[in-house]
């Protein structure tokens, strides 16, 4: 509510303004009118009407004067506005004065007001917004109006009128015409404020005009009613005021940077008043002949003021030099310390100026750049690219709005190549210019940096490689191009947390590095080979995947030969190489997803090989994954079982001994045989927790069966290396013991072993079990190589012999003939018990029987089963077998 109330009164107060300033001037011209009938003293009617319009002016400018007083940091804006006031002020007393003097002083009284008027006006004129911004500048505006003046009053006196005129009208008529040009020439340049200094001006010079008639008119003793038709220009000069005071921007400040050069003579302005003075004189001295002391003091006056203008027009230019010689030193200086060398460029692409920095940060003179074309120090291979930008600039084909930027390395002057970023920019359209500008900056120390960043996020800094996120990057490139082919090779290092251990980290990063280097030497030159982190690297190779196998086979080659480092030789446990086609896949992790399911395939295969990623292969990998989920716990969970197969006598077909079989219950996935299983538990580490429940089992089994009559031995899986523990014969004789077995009923069947198993921990340990009484035996005998090399070396009591000597066989005399006769001979050689397992069929254990062999295992005898199922197998055979 309150602001309405507030905006209703500032608009009353807005029109009761406009209504006063346009309405009061309208009445002062009735008053004028009413005066010149006669009706009313014109004396009076002119002070009134003077006097009140002379009032409202004086009050719109006293508040501009404030409003320019709060709008700035001084009180030099609001001056101007001040003393034209004041002249309003003079006027209007003055007037006043001119109606309540005597008679015989009025004239005087007129010609006093004139001149304070005319002083006020011409300060105030002179102080406006725009007008003069110096005092120098002031002075050189009143010297220009004086000298107009002078010209104009002695061109008056060469032609004066009939009779002449009074000594105080002559005097005001000399005012006038001097402070008439000076208001009209300090309007002129009133540039800030353009229109309202206009109106002001204007107004100031009809106020004068008026007020110099009224004095000349009174003097010269003319009727009173002619007063108020001169007073009219009087009136309308305080009106126009004061519309020039209402249009006035309090907010726009005027610039203090001076004038321009060209605006520091006035001989354009001077020269029509001095022609009219000219012909004034040349007419009076026709007509006359003669002339007096006062023309020939008007004409001399006219020489001092123009030679204080002229020398106040020296000054300013000195002025206005040392100001120019300011700037260009300052701009010197800015450009000789600035980090850009600035060239300017003609439109024939010729160098014509560079700037001083071109010796400090290019090493270049003078000589060897200008009269040059611009792209001739840039390198060959870039130049024809900085030709382009520099015509389409020329040619106005370039964006408008913001200059050209164009990369390119320059020569400098001690002949490198630098990196250059150059800005041009069009400034044909500026006179002294007229040229393109270029601002060349060096960038080199910018380009290695993001060189090196460039290698701290894409390269590993071990092998010089590039890394995971740059394989990446260009697996995704490589997709990206239409019937793209190519695979990705994922390469796994076995055996280098063995290196670090024993030789030391340094000597493992050597490592790494030299295999690095054997990947970029067989890999091709057009494929990207990467470290992925660890020991894990990676190949992204264009050729087609049979090609990228065979690459993989000689990588693999190469991987697995000694390392020569600081002179040690190292060697590793082997390589895995999964390889995929890059074409596979919905995205890049897709593809190396499938490439690194590929690698793992291949070290669960026995590492040294290569695998190709295909579609069985993910069900495989999912596979494994369900069982390293779901076998740590398995025996907490009571989700082991054994079945057992008897061992039988071929000869009496009496079973002998059973052998026990671990079987995983699992109720997510079924059950899990060995060999499914044991590959699962030593990747987990879980072999010897597996290994001592079976054993625990099979004594807990086997002490059950020793209560029949018949008796029966167990045999028992382990792996070499859960032989070589060195707490492994205390713990097979703690299971013994706590079953209550005697150690003969125990039969221990190891696997041949193979790298990196202790083969003499191996056989010490074998030797232990035997003089505790526990038999062992050579499981699979004949599928490895060095199976017969191995056989004088361990001490075991039975030979298992794998399936395959007994269904395969060799040629004798054009029949094929068993291997099984062999072995069995050599066995027997040896002081072994030879166990054929794998018998299938009855042919099998005929074969068996034939040979020799006087034990035997497998389907054609008895499948596996649980101890029941066992149980009731024995029964059928009601004597015992020892």
């Amino acid at each position: 509510m309150f602001v309405a109330h507030s905006a209703d009164g500032r608009a009353r107060r807005r029109l009761a303004t406009q209504v006063s300033e346009t309405g009061v001037p309208l009445l002062a011209v009735g008053f004028l009118a009413v005066g010149h009938t006669g009706a009313v003293s014109p004396y009076a009617a002119v002070a009134l009407a003077v006097g009140a319009t002379a009032a409202v002016a004086a009050t719109r400018l006293g508040r501009l004067a404030l409003r320019l007083h709060r709008t700035s940091t001084g009180f030099g804006p609001c001056r101007g506005a001040g003393f034209l006031g004041f002249g309003l002020i003079a006027s209007g007393l003055s007037s006043f004065a001119i109606w309540l003097a005597p008679a015989d002083a009025r004239s005087m009284v007129a010609l006093g007001g004139l001149g304070l008027a005319l002083l006020l006006y011409l300060l105030g004129m002179m102080l406006l917004p725009g007008a003069a911004s110096t005092v120098g500048v002031r002075l050189r505006r009143g010297f220009d109006g004086l000298s107009l003046g002078i010209s104009l009053a002695f061109s008056a006196w060469m032609i004066p009128p009939d009779g002449g005129l009074p000594p105080l009208g002559v005097a005001a008529a000399l005012l006038a015409t001097g402070g008439l040009p000076i208001i009209t020439i300090t309007t002129l340049r009133a540039y800030e404020y353009r229109r309202s200094a206009a109106l002001c001006g204007t107004g100031a010079g009809l106020a004068v005009f008026g007020h110099a008639l009224l004095a000349v008119l009174i003097d010269y003793g003319a009727p009173a009613t002619a007063l108020p038709v001169v007073a009219v220009a009087l009136v309308a000069g305080l009106a126009l005021i004061a519309a020039g005071a209402r249009r006035a921007n309090p907010v726009a400040q005027p610039t203090s940077m001076g004038e321009p050069q060209a605006n520091l003579t006035a001989y354009p302005l001077l020269t029509i008043p001095a022609i009219l003075a000219t012909l004034s004189a040349l007419y009076n001295l026709v007509t006359d002949g003669t002339f007096d002391h006062a023309p020939i003091l008007l004409g001399l006056a006219i020489i001092p003021t123009l030679v204080v203008r002229e020398v106040l027009v020296m000054l300013d230019i000195r002025r206005y030099a040392r100001r120019l010689a300011n700037q260009e030193a300052h701009f010197r200086s800015l450009v000789s310390g600035a980090n850009d060398l600035t060239l300017v460029v003609g439109v024939d692409l010729l160098i014509s100026w560079q700037s001083p920095t071109a010796a400090r940060l290019f090493g270049l003179s003078d000589a060897d750049v200008l009269g040059r074309a611009f792209p001739e120090l840039m390198h060959p291979e870039d130049a024809a690219d900085v030709t382009q930008v520099l015509t389409d600039t020329l040619a106005g084909r370039a964006p408008t709005g913001r200059p050209q930027l164009v990369t390119a390395r320059l020569r400098d002057g001690h002949g490198a190549w630098r990196d250059t970023e150059s800005t041009i920019s069009d400034q044909r359209n500026v006179p002294e210019v007229a040229a393109l500008v270029v601002h060349v900056r060096d960038v080199s120390e910018r380009q290695r940096l993001e060189r090196t960043l460039h290698e701290l996020a894409f390269r590993d800094q071990l092998t010089g490689l590039a890394n995971r996120r740059e394989l990446m990057r260009t697996i995704v490139t490589q997709r990206a191009v239409p019937g793209h082919t190519g695979a990705l090779l994922v390469i796994d290092l076995h055996g280098m947390s063995d290196v670090n251990d024993v030789h030391g980290r340094q000597m493992g990063d050597a490592v790494l590095a030299e295999a690095g280097r054997r990947l970029r030497t067989g890999a091709g030159k057009d494929d990207v080979v990467a470290r992925l982190g660890g020991d894990e690297f990676a190949v992204v190779t264009v050729d087609r995947p049979v090609l990228a196998y065979a690459m993989g086979t000689r990588l693999l080659t190469a991987l697995t030969e000694p390392y020569e480092v600081v002179d040690v030789q190292v060697e590793l446990a082997g390589a895995s190489i999964g390889l995929a086609d890059l074409s596979g896949g919905d995205n890049v992790d897709d593809v190396l997803r499938r490439a690194d399911l590929a690698r793992l395939r291949a070290r669960q295969l026995g590492r040294n090989r290569v695998e190709w990623y295909d579609d069985e292969l993910e069900e495989q990998f999912t596979r494994r994954l369900d069982l390293e989920r779901e076998l740590p716990g398995a025996a907490q969970r009571g989700e082991l079982d054994l079945v057992y197969q008897p061992v039988v006598d071929l000869a009496t077909t009496q079973p002998v001994g059973t052998e026990a079989l671990l079987r995983w219950r699992s109720p997510a996935l079924g059950t899990v045989l060995p060999n499914e299983l044991l590959p699962v538990a030593e990747d987990l580490s879980l072999l010897e927790e597996l290994g001592r429940w079976v054993l625990d089992a099979a004594c807990r089994q086997i002490s059950v069966w020793s209560q029949r009559p018949r008796e029966l031995w167990m045999s028992v899986n382990i792996s070499p290396k859960e032989l070589a523990a060195p707490d492994f014969i205390s713990w097979v004789g703690m299971a013994l013991a706590e079953h209550n077995v005697a150690a003969e009923r125990l039969v221990l069947e190891i696997g041949e072993p193979r790298g990196g198993v202790d083969v003499p921990a191996v056989i010490t340990q074998l030797a232990a079990l035997r003089a505790m009484g526990v038999r062992t035996a050579l499981d699979d005998f004949g599928s490895g190589q060095a199976s017969l090399a191995q056989l004088r070396r361990l001490p075991v009591d039975f030979l298992k012999v794998d399936r395959t000597l007994v269904t395969e066989g060799g040629s004798r005399n054009g029949e094929s003939k068993p291997f099984i006769d062999v072995v069995v001979g050599l066995g027997k050689r040896f002081g072994l018990e030879i166990i054929a397992e794998g018998l299938e069929s009855p042919d099998h254990v005929e074969q068996a029987r034939s040979a020799g062999c006087r034990l035997g295992q497998g389907y054609g005898l008895s499948r596996p089963g649980p101890a029941e199922r066992v149980e009731a197998y024995l029964e059928e055979f009601p004597s015992p077998s020892r």
